[in-house]
């Protein structure tokens, strides 16, 4: 195995991931890898000029594993590990696109996991609350006019149906042995002459 220091390795697992549509591991999947490894690079400065044929793999098992490293033909040497895991961790959504894996199923064991970025919600959070805010403002009026209505109502039923029931008291007719009598007029003060006795007649009020 190269500078074992700087070398790294890798652990897939193609058959959990994509079950029955799992593609099997060859000299094309790991030409692919030394691509995306060799394209990861080229975006770290100062190394522009980092070619596939740089990328050295080694121990490959047929459980899919083994172990990378880049090298540096001009100093004949390898590419610093720090580098690397800085250039791996920065490509890894693409690394992981590239073979249909995650982070979970495409492992760079000594290169911790990225974070996925946060995704903004399609509407911000203040724009939410106020929303929610306004919406119970709304329920309220609408609840204060129906019951402002409904007490309106109650007031201008009130006196009608007092005045109803005077009315009805007022033209009820008294029955005494079998003759209609007028009700007794306490208001205008009137009295019935049938029942007036001779001095009630003749004295005057």
């Amino acid at each position: 195995m190269p500078d074992a220091e700087n070398a790294f390795k890798v652990r897939l697992s193609i058959r959990t991931a994509l079950g029955d549509k799992a593609y099997a591991w060859d000299t094309n999947e790991e030409y692919l890898f030394k691509a995306m490894v060799a394209f990861s690079m080229r975006k770290v400065p100062n190394r522009e000029t980092t070619e596939i044929s740089h990328v050295l793999l080694c121990n490959v098992t047929q459980r899919v594993s083994f172990w990378f490293v880049v090298t540096d033909p001009s100093k004949n040497h390898t590419l610093p590990a720090v580098e690397i895991q800085s250039a791996i961790r920065m490509n890894r959504n693409r690394i992981n696109s590239a073979f249909f894996l995650n982070d979970q199923t495409l492992e760079f064991l000594k290169i911790p996991s990225t974070l996925a970025p946060p995704t903004d919600p399609t509407m911000p959070i203040w724009m939410i609350i106020f929303s929610v805010i306004f919406c119970i403002v709304i329920v309220a009026v609408m609840l204060l006019i129906f019951s402002g209505i409904r007490q309106r109502r109650r007031k201008s039923k009130g006196p009608s149906e007092v005045d109803d029931t005077e009315d009805k008291c007022e033209n009820m007719i008294t029955i005494e042995n079998g003759i209609p009598c007028d009700p007794l007029d306490t208001k205008g003060g009137h009295i019935n002459d049938v029942f007036m006795t001779e001095d009630e007649r003749l004295t005057p009020l």
